[in-house]
């Protein structure tokens, strides 16, 4: 073997029979990330499928399976068995390199193409794109050369950085990879750095670009730790614990930042639709409730409908029963309501919403009462327009049905003062005699009373 090389314990990947040296071997540090990328590649999956033109979901989906790529690589087992399989001792090091290499540059790609957009890409644009695929595809080929001519026929599972680091070739293999990804990692967090500072950007983009800054600054602490163990080597030093024991952990938390940095403003907007929609399907219930109660049907049940369709046949089924409801509304009950309401406090909005649930409450009521007789309109019919659209705030208020009972007592009080008024008005007056002699005929004529 040419050059020198520290002398390292071995291994002991494939040989551990303690328990502590088989909870080693599960790689914690490496499956981890592994199944996180992939958890975020299923959940990107239905959108890749459904929306397969859309060249910036196929490109995150890329992204997050070479990223599952590279961990699953460098598992020492796996090392291991590219290696017998190929049959060149420690030829899985330029294929994880290869694909670490890989992974920056599409990192790079991406993040352009995201932030430009496929219509926006100016010729400046497509140049850095291409640079940086001619760039970093050269680093691919330079590390397979150099791994062509370096002397490492040792095998090393784990510590191969440290262990053939003053080894001709292989030395320049690793400074080499190493200085491709904390230069991607340098590029890529400044031009994250310099758009999430842009305004306009909703809270789950600006959240999922943090979240890559993020990995950046991890993926630059795996750097430093693995520069560090190297520059120990070439002075005599022993840091391989910085290589073994530091590095995987903090490249595993780096992965898990990147894929959450990817997955979240895409899956963060679908969740908060979906709870959106929820949410309001579970503030129509009161209303529903009460208009089920017109006719005693109900939204029939589907398994399989989403919560859109759901949403949607509940606010069609609650103006349906509205509709049906028309000739039972009391403009007049809902005017007194309304004033009730403003009487006791609470903003126009809300006072028309309670104004609406007491007036919709008498009509379900009247209509229980009339079942089956022949029924008139009533006088005064209220608009519906304005009902239908805010059912929504009209549920929501029959989820307080002490301020519906405040606002019916009141109302049904001010009716009862306006009718006592109404008929003291109307009532007539018996004259006075005094009144009864001055508009007399004979007093009008100006004949004496005898004559």
């Amino acid at each position: 073997m040419r050059g020198t090389a520290l002398p390292a314990t071995p291994t002991g990947a494939l040989g551990a029979t303690s328990p502590a040296d088989f909870f080693g071997d599960l790689y914690i540090s490496f499956w981890i990330p592994t199944a996180v990328l992939t958890a975020a590649l299923v959940i990107k999956l239905p959108s890749i499928v459904k929306l397969w033109r859309d060249s910036l979901l196929r490109a995150v989906g890329g992204l997050l399976l070479l990223a599952a790529c590279v961990f699953v690589s460098a598992v020492p087992s796996v090392i291991a068995w590219t290696n017998r399989v190929v049959g060149v001792p420690n030829v899985a090091a330029p294929w994880v390199y290869s694909l670490i290499t890989a992974f920056c540059a599409c990192c790079l790609l991406l993040l352009v193409a995201w932030r430009n957009g496929p219509a926006e890409r100016s010729p400046a644009t497509r140049r850095l794109m291409r640079w940086v695929v001619g760039v970093y595809a050269g680093v691919i080929v330079g590390l397979w050369v150099l791994f062509a001519l370096a002397d490492v026929p040792r095998e090393r599972l784990r510590d191969l950085d440290t262990y053939y680091a003053t080894t001709p070739f292989m030395r320049e293999e690793i400074l080499l990879y190493l200085v491709a990804h904390t230069v991607a990692c340098l590029i890529t967090h400044r031009l994250i750095r310099n758009w999430v500072r842009a305004d306009g950007l909703d809270r789950w983009l600006r959240g999922g670009l943090k979240a890559l800054s993020l990995g950046c600054v991890l993926n630059l602490g795996f750097d430093a730790a693995k520069f560090t163990a190297v520059v120990a080597r070439w002075t005599g030093h022993d840091l391989d614990w910085l290589s073994t024991h530091v590095a995987p952990p903090v490249v595993a938390l780096a992965a898990i930042c990147i894929a959450v940095g990817f997955i979240l403003p895409h899956g963060g907007q679908y969740l908060q639709d979906r709870w959106r929609v929820r949410a309001g399907h579970r503030r129509l219930r009161p209303l529903y409730l009460l208009t089920r109660t017109v006719d005693d049907s109900r939204v029939p049940f589907a398994l399989r409908a989403t919560p859109e369709l759901r949403l949607t046949r509940r606010e069609t089924f609650i103006r349906d029963a509205l509709l049906r409801l028309t000739r039972h509304l009391n403009e007049d009950v809902r005017r007194r309501a309304y004033g009730a309401a403003l009487d006791l406090g609470h903003e126009p909005g809300r006072a028309g919403a309670l104004a609406a649930a007491v007036t919709i409450q008498d009509a379900v009521a009247a209509r229980k009462r009339v079942r089956g007789e022949p029924v008139r309109r009533a006088a005064t019919a209220p608009d519906l327009t304005e009902l239908l659209q805010d059912i929504e705030a009209v549920s929501l208020a029959l989820r307080r049905p002490a301020e519906i009972e405040a606002v019916r007592t009141l109302a049904a009080t001010s009716a009862t003062t306006s009718s006592a008024a109404a008929s003291a008005s109307t009532t007539p007056t018996s004259p006075s005699p005094s009144t009864s002699h001055s508009h007399s005929p004979t007093a009008e004529s100006g004949v004496p009373a005898h004559e």
